[in-house]
């Protein structure tokens, strides 16, 4: 036997607890759109984040005048987007343990050093990309 599904205060047992799951089609689409820029306003509020997107500024247009093919420009441009990906990945988990609550536990600090990592190693690979796609330029 399951147990009954919660529901939002003031809601009948028709409607599900997060709206967004009865929509479909376009309204589904404009609603996710509306949920994904929410979710860029609040990364804009973590310093990392932010740095991390005045970089992309700078960096992906540099990215079309020192990749020499498509496929360089694609993975230099690419490799900065991912690093900011992962980086609002990151504080989703942290978001996510914070929630839970502010006393120190093991497996807290294993999420967040994990989420941490992540970003380190995305971002030790756009920075191998960007010295390699630099060495072809301007050494080799």
């Amino acid at each position: 036997m399951s147990s009954p599904t919660p529901r939002l205060p003031g809601s009948t047992a028709q409607d599900p607890v997060n709206p967004q799951k009865s929509r479909t089609g376009l309204n589904r689409l404009w609603h996710a759109t509306g949920y994904s820029l929410n979710g860029l306003r609040a990364g804009w509020g973590e310093p990392a984040f932010r740095l991390e997107a005045q970089m992309a500024i700078v960096l992906i247009p540099l990215a079309f005048w020192l990749g020499q093919t498509w496929v360089q420009v694609a993975l230099l441009a690419g490799s900065v987007v991912l690093v900011m990906i992962v980086e609002l990945l990151n504080t989703a988990v942290e978001a996510a343990i914070d929630r839970i609550g502010p006393e120190w536990h093991d497996l807290s600090k294993r999420a967040k050093d994990m989420g941490s990592a992540a970003v380190l190693l995305a971002s030790l690979l756009g920075g191998s990309l960007w010295l390699a796609a630099a060495y072809e330029r301007f050494i080799a």
